[in-house]
Formats: structure tokens, sequence, C-alpha cells
């Protein structure tokens, strides 16, 4: 066994004793003054065992996924592989709701008293209930709104509406719209993952983000729907900062970055996300003002239409504290919502994390070490390789990989010791991938003529790890590229960066299994840092089919 491995597990051991802890602690809580609103803290469920239908469907995708899952995430041509995670993402969370039948797990969810569903006959004037619809948010207003309409944006209920309007309407149809457009988050952040570290991370990182336990929840809320909107639209901004179609791709981000404010005012923090990606790019100044005119529209539209949205979050927090939520010990949940985490995104993605801040940490040293020695407390030549790419004396470089000794490249080309090539957009040779002598990692990923596995090369392949001239980050880090796993690294890192500036900021306590699922489902990613993934994957899929079956949860 492995050091690393011990410490993966040692982090999962710890996010094991946090979650006990919340139960713990919140069951005494709750016996005792009932403040956390909660059947089974810190869960938003109550403890019944059970099967049903959806039982064995669970069971065949949980085995398919641990014994196939690594092996056809790395042989199938990239376009096919995206189109089975979609599949299997969507048999997953369609077979996890159905252990609760499909009434209880997929038609009646939306329905109760507390949902969207409750409101479309109120909907028949759209630009009346737009104009009114701050006027409903507050508990002692006139016909107020039911609790997940007063706490979002109207997109959100206009979702429901507008599909009502095409004849798709009642529980069942949007049940089905929330998890089929909610499976394509995981194609979304494979799509950003290729983009921006390279497919071969891609590729490992494919089983986890299908098996993550965050399916219990995503089958059947509307959360599952707002995590894709808000996944597409860093996906297509990491398509457009790495030269597929920049225009394009950066107007239809914008579009849908926009959008997201609207579903949920949460969602505000996928900007951490987005920012991230965008440090990654190449091409930021060119996509920016596109980016930024498609992120308008949506605001525009609906303050013309009369929704002015800043009253209505003011209105919320008044909501929100009239409610449980001025009820609910901000000291137990500000801890046990990240305990709700851990369980949303399972035992990987923790060990996930604990390395992808290992491998990051060495970016934030030489950033330490550049700023100052930009202001002078060191000497120019004081800042060691740490974490970036190293090359062999008497190399040139550009473009952002690694060469040896007596070595030159251009575009993206290496060349050993004799000068032969192994990798580049020149040759187009099947490649090994190129390591940093000091940290290990990859340099860049291996790529051949159509991509490993005969995928279709990822936009930005052969330069993924670089940086256009000047850019911020590579005067920050001394000149050295990121490798994949350290860009990996800091995407998943800004993910988590978003969940713990929402838990500070006291406005989710509970019920985050769901709330936090837009940035939940990047964190499976990072599984792609990991060994042995065939363990890993069973423990994931584990967690999820007893969640399911032990508790009957909200969502």
């Amino acid at each position: 066994m492995t050091r690393d491995l011990l410490r993966d597990l040692a982090a999962v051991l710890v996010a094991a004793l946090l979650v006990v802890a919340a139960v713990l602690v919140g069951t005494a809580i709750e016996r005792d003054d009932g403040t956390l609103h909660v059947g089974w803290p810190p869960l938003y469920a109550y403890w019944e065992p059970h099967m049903g239908p959806g039982t064995p469907a669970a069971l065949v995708v949980a085995a398919a996924v641990v014994a196939y899952g690594p092996r056809l995430a790395a042989r199938l041509p990239w376009r096919a592989l995206l189109g089975a995670a979609w599949a299997t993402v969507t048999a997953w969370t369609f077979s996890l709701a159905l252990v609760d039948g499909w009434q209880r797990g997929i038609a009646r969810r939306l329905t109760t008293a507390y949902e969207y569903l409750q409101v479309i006959d109120r909907f028949d004037d759209i630009p009346r209930a737009l104009r009114e619809f701050t006027g409903h948010i507050l508990l002692h207003s006139p016909d107020h709104w039911p609790p997940h309409v007063a706490g979002h944006p109207p997109a959100a209920t206009l979702t429901f509406v507008l599909l009502d309007r095409i004849g798709l309407g009642g529980g069942a149809w949007a049940g089905v719209w929330c998890i089929v457009v909610g499976a394509t988050a995981a194609v979304a952040v494979l799509v950003t993952v290729r983009a921006l570290a390279g497919e071969d991370l891609a590729r490992r990182a494919a089983p986890f983000l299908v098996s993550a336990p965050a399916a219990v929840w995503a089958g059947t809320s509307a959360d599952g729907y707002f995590a894709a909107v808000a996944a597409w639209a860093a996906a297509l901004l990491a398509l457009a900062v790495t030269g597929r179609r920049p225009r394009t791709a950066a107007l239809g981000s914008g579009l849908l970055f926009g959008l997201t404010g609207y579903l949920s005012y949460g969602l505000m923090l996928i900007a951490l996300v987005a920012g991230t990606v965008l440090l990654l790019g190449r091409r930021r100044r060119r996509v920016l003002p596109f980016l930024l005119a498609g992120a308008a529209v949506v605001p525009l539209v609906f303050a013309l239409l009369g929704f002015d949205w800043w009253e209505a979050y003011r209105l919320l927090v008044e909501r929100y504290y009239e409610g449980a939520g001025g009820i609910r010990p901000y000291g137990y949940w500000v801890w046990a919502n990240l305990a709700c985490t851990v369980l949303v995104v399972g035992p990987a993605a923790v060990a996930g994390l604990r390395r992808s801040t290992a491998t990051a940490a060495p970016l934030a040293r030489t950033a330490a070490r550049s700023l100052t020695r930009r202001t002078g407390a060191l000497p120019a030549d004081a800042d060691a390789p740490a974490g970036g790419s190293a090359t062999g004396p008497a190399d040139a470089r550009t473009n952002g990989t690694a060469t040896g000794s007596a070595s030159a490249q251009t575009n993206g080309t290496a060349t050993g010791p004799a000068g032969v090539a192994v990798t580049g957009p020149v040759t187009g040779l099947a490649t090994a991938p190129v390591t940093d002598p000091v940290t290990g990692l990859a340099i860049g990923p291996v790529t051949g003529p159509h991509g490993p596995g005969g995928g279709s090369e990822s936009p930005g392949s052969q330069d993924a790890g670089s940086e256009g001239p000047g850019s911020g980050w590579r005067r920050l880090l001394g000149g050295r590229p990121l490798s994949g796993e350290q860009r990996l690294a800091l995407l998943v890192l800004a993910a988590a960066l978003a969940i713990l500036a929402a838990d500070l900021s006291g406005m989710s306590k509970a019920e985050t299994e769901r709330i936090w699922l837009p940035f939940a489902v990047w964190l499976p990613a990072a599984g792609a840092l990991l060994t042995r993934p065939r363990g890993w994957l069973a423990a994931q899929t584990v967690l999820a089919l007893l969640l399911n079956h032990l508790l009957l949860t909200g969502w």
C-alpha cells in the first residue's frame, strides 16, 4: 500500500467521522428541541429501509460501472464515450429514483405543496406574473408563493410552465425532464475537463462522474436540472477559451450563465468555476466580449418584463428567516452541511479532493515566491521548480511542453536527447506521456492522431497546458506551464470553494444535498487522480445504494 493511498484512506476516514458526528449530534439536537427540521440529520430524509422496482436495475448499473467502466472509458471513441456517459447517468438516476417507486420516486416529487407545479395556473399571463412576482415572496404577503417558488428566481418556475404549455404538464413529465436533462451535467464536466486538462484525465474521470451518489438527489429534484445548465455554461466557456468556435461558444456560455442566475440565486457562485475556466484558457480577451454580451441577455429580458432580481433576493432573505432558516442553528449546519456533501460526492471524490489539494499546493508556493520576488524580498533566481514543468539544460521551450537535454521544440512538439519526436501536431504519432521530472506528473495529455481510444482530438489538446504569451499564470509561476493534473485540481478546487462560500453564507442550512448539486457534480472528476479505480468505484456505488435503500429522501 503506497503512501498516497494511505493518505487517501485517512482523508476518507476523517470524512466518515464527520458524517458520524453530524448524525449523532444532529439526532440529539432534533430530539431535544426539534430545531433542525430534518428527519435523519444531517439529511432531509427518514430512516425507512425499503426496496423497489428500481433495485435490480440499480444493482446491474452499479456492477457494470465497477467492472467495465474504466476499460470502456479508455477505449471508446470520444463521442461514443459522451453518449455512454449520459446513458449511464440516466439509467443510474432513474433506477435509484425507482427504488422508491414511480409515483413516490418520480411522478409526485415535484407536485408537493413546496414545489413549482403548484403555481402553474398562476402564470397564464407570464409578463403580469413576473411583474408581480416579488409581491408574493414574503410569508405574510397575499397568496404567497410556495417555498421553492419563493426561494428561486422565476426562470425555475417558468421552465415547468413552458413544459406545460407544450403538452408536457404534470409531475411525471417534470420529473423525467429533471432526470434526463440533469444527467447531461456529467457530460458537460467531461467536455470541460478534456478541453482544459486533456483527454486522458477526462477519460479517467468518466466512471467517477457517472457513478456519483449525487444521483440519489438528482432524481428527482429541479436542482439536477440547474446543475446541468451551469455545467454546460462552463463547458461552452472551456471550448471557447481553448479555440473551438470561440465566439459562438462564448456567446452560448454567456446565455447559459445568465440563465443560471435566474434559476437559483445561489448559482451566482458558479462564477468561481467560470473564473477558473477563464484563467486556464488561452483566449480570454478574445472571448470575453461575447461572453458578457450573452450573459446580459436573460437579465435584460427579465428586467424588461418587470422582474427585479435584487429586490427579489432581498425579500427572499427575509422570507428565509421567516421560516425554517430562522430556526435552524447555524452552529450545527455550518459543518453538518459538509457532512451532507461527503455523502453526495462519495469517498472517491473525498480522496480526489485531497489529491487535488496536494497537486495544487506547489502552485501556491511557487506563486507566493514569485510575488515575493516581485516585491524585492527574494532574488530573481530563488524560485526553484515546484509543480510546473521542468526542462533539461540547453533547451528551448514554447507552447507549454517539455524537452530533454540539448533539444529544441516549437508548437507543442517534445524531443528526446537525440532530437527524436515523441509527440506533437507535426508528426501526429501516438505518444507516451511527457512527465515532469520534479513532480512525476504528466505535463501534457497522451494524444494520438484522434486522441486516446480513437476519439476525436480535444479542442486545444496539443497545447492544452499552455497559455498565451505573457499570460498571468505564466508570469505568476515563473514561466512554467500547468500540467493537466494541476489544471484539473484547480477546477475541482474552484467548485469546492463555491461550496465553502455557500456554506459560510448561512443561506443553505440543511437540504444542501440537493441545493449544492450544481457545485458537487464537479468534485467526482477528481477521481481521475486516483489509482486502483475499481475499488473506489465500488465504494461510490455501494454508498449510493445504501443511501437510497435505507433512507426515504425528500428528493
